[in-house]
């Protein structure tokens, strides 16, 4: 690791030249190296971020997100609805107008029945998150209990001679318009099956079409001979002729490849050890992000030692961040992470209440060290010093090395600890369930879209711990109603005043952190690299490459 810091400086300070375009650049075939397959293609029931990365300029939903934005920007805009409509009835009723003239990869013109079948194929076919994302809609909770004979006629209303759709809410959702943008909420034709297509792509009424895959070894994209760009901002019209995706290539060998032109763009972060060289060699080839992603340590407040939130202030307190920090690549990939809310997360302040010389009570306004003194001290009052505790994080990579800094810091405090790793495969199952006695575990957590919900909510609200349950994602299985009610208190503003819900989100942030359910660790970027010939490369307000948008001869 100390190899690779000098380098990190220089990489720091020269870092993601941008290539300037002096015209579009047209045609070509962008070649696209990674580690693994993407899974299933159908985008209403993937759940993992390569195939949104791959499907953006295939699928579109009513809104979206805006792919060429500033930080000021709305933060869902329309797409194949012309408006983002403005709440009715109280948060209960949603308008918008469908675009006219839109038409399938297969020729067939969208319609609204294409829009009422996909929501109703949302529950149909077993989305991961219909539950937690479309259940206001009016009929939903029928559509979970009975997926086959899902209707939604009470939810979903269309006119023909307006062509409106309008949604029925059996309850306000502060973020339906997000969840309209949500990819799972793709438009499909009305006669998709409704069941996980797997390795048939549907068609879609992006810019491309997947016109190949085999999950072993590649997939191929070509143009949507139908599509016409109907608004920039929401699905740009593409720049390469294919796309060629090869799987199964390491990291290692992805960058080597990358860096002698043989490929254009690897979809893996480049590997630690090879930062140096390509921050010194190869800079202006290198495109660094920060995405709302950050890793964490669980601690499970129903477990002992951590029932105790003295501990779990001890913990905090007693980490060292800035060896994560090392873990991660240096300062130039990674920061310290002591809160939360991730940095980039509406709703987001900046503080530390754990670090030498700060405290709930009165933060700092950034980590600078541990507090041992301050951590042994609030062990000593627990009475639980000399108690063992076993650390569950998953096998391979940087979570090794985080999980024995962690068995250390433990060590230190008076623990008797020690790591079981298990296979990244069933780890995520594994913590989330109750009947497996977890104390602390390791992971990270991305949200889907820009929402302090997705994290603060999600994480850690009572309604979603469920005990003897492998989705559970409360992992910790805390529970605080005063905080769940600010933080539902900050959900509702989001309807009427979003600058109101921020700070009451920020103040969500604080709380929980008074009562350190988890400790934050370290927040990381994202660096990609790509072929010297590779130009244009756009970072969306979401936090995602646009596949589309790149540029090669």
């Amino acid at each position: 690791m100390k190899r690779v810091l000098p380098f990190l400086c220089g990489f720091m300070l020269a870092p993601a030249a941008a290539h300037a375009v002096e015209a579009p650049q047209k045609g070509g075939t962008l070649r696209i190296l990674v580690s693994s397959a993407v899974g299933t293609l159908d985008p209403q029931i993937s759940y993992v971020g390569l195939t949104k990365f791959f499907e953006t300029p295939v699928y579109d939903t009513l809104l979206t997100y805006p792919k060429f934005a500033g930080t000021g920007a709305q933060p869902v805009i329309p797409n194949l609805a012309v408006n983002v409509p403005l709440p009715e009835d109280n948060g209960l009723t949603y308008r918008l107008t469908l675009r006219n003239g839109i038409h399938f990869s297969n020729g067939q013109l969208l319609t609204l029945a294409d829009v009422v079948a996909s929501f109703r194929r949302i529950f149909a076919a077993g989305s991961p998150t219909a539950g937690p994302y479309y259940s206001a809609i009016k009929g939903a909770d029928a559509c979970l209990k009975d997926p086959a004979h899902c209707t939604l006629a009470e939810g979903i209303e269309t006119d023909v001679a307006t062509n409106t759709i309008t949604f029925h809410l059996s309850r306000p959702d502060p973020e339906f318009l997000e969840h309209l943008a949500w990819f799972h909420a793709s438009i499909l034709p009305a006669n998709t099956p409704a069941h996980d297509m797997g390795n048939t792509a549907p068609p879609g009424t992006g810019p491309y079409q997947i016109t190949d895959y085999n999950p072993t070894t590649h997939m191929r994209f070509e143009r949507n001979p139908y599509f016409h760009e109907w608004s920039h901002n929401a699905q740009p019209a593409g720049f390469p002729d294919h796309m060629e995706v090869t799987f199964g290539l390491e990291p290692e060998s992805a960058v080597t490849a990358v860096e002698n032109d043989q490929a254009d763009l690897m979809y893996e972060n480049v590997p630690l050890d090879r930062l140096g060289e390509v921050g010194s060699k190869y800079a202006d080839q290198v495109h660094i992000f920060t995405p709302l992603l950050y890793y964490y340590a669980t601690l499970n407040v129903n477990e002992p030692p951590f029932t105790s939130f003295k501990v779990r202030q001890a913990l905090n307190y007693a980490v060292n961040r800035h060896a994560m920090v090392i873990y991660d690549g240096g300062s130039a990939v990674a920061s310290p992470q002591c809160q939360l809310l991730p940095e980039g997360t509406p709703g987001y302040e900046r503080f530390c209440a754990y670090t030498a010389g700060a405290s709930p009570q009165n933060p700092a306004p950034e980590w600078v060290k541990p507090d041992m003194e301050k951590a042994r001290q609030l062990v000593q009052e627990s009475g639980t010093k000399g108690m063992r505790v076993t650390i569950v994080t998953p096998s391979g990579g940087k979570s090794d090395n985080t999980a024995l800094e962690l068995r250390s810091v433990l060590e230190n405090l008076g623990y008797k600890a020690s790591v079981h790793s298990i296979s990244p495969a069933v780890h995520f199952t594994f913590v989330q369930n109750s009947d497996n006695h977890v104390q602390i575990s390791i992971g990270g957590w991305n949200a889907d879209y820009p929402s302090a919900a997705s994290f603060l909510d999600t994480l850690f609200a009572c309604s979603n711990f469920h005990p003897h349950s492998d989705n559970s994602p409360n992992m910790s299985g805390f529970c605080d109603p005063h905080i769940d009610d600010m933080m539902h208190h900050a959900a509702q503003l989001t309807l009427t005043d979003r600058a109101a819900s921020n700070a009451m989100w920020a103040q969500a942030d604080k709380a929980l952190m008074a009562q350190a359910p988890a400790v934050p660790l370290v927040q990381t970027k994202r660096v990609v690299l790509v072929s010297k010939r590779t130009r244009n490369v756009i970072i969306t307000l979401n936090d995602e490459i646009l596949l589309s948008q790149l540029q090669v001869p």
